[in-house]
């Protein structure tokens, strides 16, 4: 069983027992052994028995992407050491990003694009052809040269690679 070892009196003991919010950003890869463990620390340091410590946690991450990597494991090894799996699970309140701000902040209509591409594919709405594979040629451009390459992924780097202007957005949620 995963533990984390903080001692209370610990400098990282002290910060945790301040703690109002953590973010763990693409926790759709961590093994549900590791929500388990920090819930556990959690509850010894504030003691606290409520689920992560009295603590808000943030996970985010897209579940249709990386699953935990089991070192020789099956599908349903993967499956069972996801995050979902926790008995923690049931205290989840699942919001969904549903703007993709890059686009919207910019009208920048290629993000846009290739954000409702993304859907498309983890959908599985592509369409097939004829031998029922997936057509992928309107997902992707053909570039014949590295400059051509730098080109379609930067557009505009001459002109913003000195740039230090900050966008900070938040998206909506439902």
């Amino acid at each position: 069983m995963p533990s984390c070892n903080i001692n209370k009196s610990s400098d990282q003991g002290q910060v945790l027992q301040r703690c109002h919010l953590i973010v763990w950003d693409e926790c759709t890869m961590a093994h549900k052994g590791t929500l388990e463990a920090l819930d556990r620390a959690l509850k010894d340091i504030r003691d606290c028995q409520a689920p992560i410590g009295g603590v808000t946690l943030l996970l985010s991450g897209d579940f249709k992407q990386t699953l935990p990597v089991i070192p020789k494991g099956t599908r349903a090894d993967e499956v069972q050491a996801c995050l979902k799996s926790s008995t923690l699970w049931h205290h989840v309140m699942i919001l969904s990003l549903t703007t993709n701000m890059r686009a919207q902040l910019h009208g920048d209509q290629m993000s846009a694009k290739f954000a409702q591409d993304i859907l498309t594919l983890d959908d599985g709405k592509v369409p097939l052809d004829a031998a029922g594979q997936m057509e992928v040629w309107p997902f992707f451009s053909v570039v014949n040269s590295v400059d051509e390459l730098k080109h379609k992924v930067f557009p505009s780097f001459t002109e913003n690679n000195k740039s230090t202007k900050i966008v900070i957005a938040v998206a909506n949620v439902m």
